[in-house]
């Protein structure tokens, strides 16, 4: 009996101190992250067409293109509290600096299955939009995805939910190499801006968006199918002498399947809706639709792992985030490797074949990449 009153005696007496201990704040610096990483392109290694040009991706490409730097981007990443995180990555693309990601996320419960965020961050619309760019096997992503949601970000308020087991598994997926889209929850639902990265919405009325996907083994491999919708109003860019275009009908819905490259890999998707589109001289609401498909393999060497693919990707439609909305026609054929030399290093060739037409004028040819990706 005594020594059962001396053991609750002692653990009430250190009971402060713990507490203590737990309340007592970790240095910033300990909290925080800084990383990031840097695409060096050279754009032109052969080309059949002086015009070969891609409004919804590499802007460098052009007549007098070489080299390029795709993509340079930080990022500051940490707790402020136990059940509160923040995220702010910049970029330098070509020329120009601007914010990509700024928003914070609130936990509403201890393990983090339930949370709200804040402020400009991915739209969690289909697979190859939230993968990151520094994952993503093909140099850009594909013009019917893409083309719903141009530079995968917009302002906004979003909920997440997912598992604890099926977040360990978003993680594994990244950090395995197995080309993840990273932990956007099973389940996400929310509202945003509209029209698009760094722009304010024009119409008072926010879009709203949803998306379930779910990874599951099945036997040695992970299958992860998902699917996912948007609806709201854009306002697109016109020029003076262009008709309608204010707060036009802007939804899709689509699907995805993704089945990881243990070592071969499948990954496709397709989406279909209505958007904004110039006929004549007014700008409509038309038709939107297209979808890619994927095949690539991982293959460890000695030399490092190396991860051949062809996509082939099809879409028609407007692109809303060009001024007028100009109706877009494209078929694409991308086959490339990427070689992964160092967990910090990689390289990546790729041939491009494609014919796009953008309003009246048509471009139909062949160009050959390289990039050297720099990670930190």
């Amino acid at each position: 009996m005594r020594r059962a009153i001396a053991t609750v005696v002692v653990t009430l007496l250190c009971l402060p101190t713990a507490r203590a201990e737990e309340d007592k704040e970790t240095p910033w610096y300990e909290r925080f992250t800084v990383r990031g990483y840097m695409q060096l392109r050279y754009d032109r290694l052969y080309a059949t067409e002086e015009g070969f040009h891609n409004e919804l991706a590499d802007k460098a490409i052009g007549d007098e293109s070489s080299f390029s730097l795709r993509r340079a981007r930080l990022v500051l990443a940490g707790d402020v509290a136990p059940r509160i995180a923040m995220y702010l990555q910049m970029e330098i693309a070509g020329a120009a600096a601007k914010m990509r990601d700024w928003y914070g996320d609130l936990a509403l419960d201890r393990d983090k299955e339930l949370r709200i965020r804040l402020g400009q961050s991915k739209l969690p619309y289909g697979f190859e939009n939230m993968q990151s760019s520094q994952n993503r096997l093909p140099l850009d992503r594909s013009d019917p995805i893409n083309s719903a949601a141009p530079g995968e970000r917009d302002l906004g308020a979003f909920v997440y939910w997912a598992p604890k087991a099926t977040r360990k598994m978003f993680k594994y997926l990244v950090e395995s190499g197995l080309k993840g889209s990273g932990d956007y929850g099973v389940l996400a639902v929310g509202a945003y801006a509209g029209q698009g990265l760094n722009v304010d919405d024009r119409d008072g009325r926010p879009h709203v968006v949803a998306r379930a996907t779910y990874p599951m083994k099945l036997g040695e491999q992970i299958v992860e199918p998902g699917v996912q919708a948007y609806a709201g109003r854009v306002t697109p860019d016109k020029s003076p002498t262009t008709l309608g275009g204010d707060a036009i009908g802007d939804a899709r819905a689509g699907a995805t399947l993704v089945v990881y490259p243990q070592p071969i890999g499948v990954q496709v998707e397709y989406n279909a809706g209505i958007g904004p589109e110039l006929v004549g001289d007014t700008i409509r609401p038309r038709s939107v639709r297209g979808g890619y498909a994927m095949v690539h393999a991982r293959i460890p060497t000695g030399a490092g792992v190396v991860s051949p693919y062809v996509r082939a990707a099809e879409y028609r439609g407007g692109i809303k985030s060009i001024k007028d909305a100009p109706h877009h026609a494209s078929k694409e054929l991308v086959v490339g490797a990427e070689w992964l030399l160092h967990k910090r290093v990689e390289l990546t060739m790729e041939l491009d074949h494609a014919k796009r037409t953008v309003a009246d004028t048509t471009v139909w040819g062949t160009i050959v990449r390289a990039q050297v990706q720099l990670s930190y």
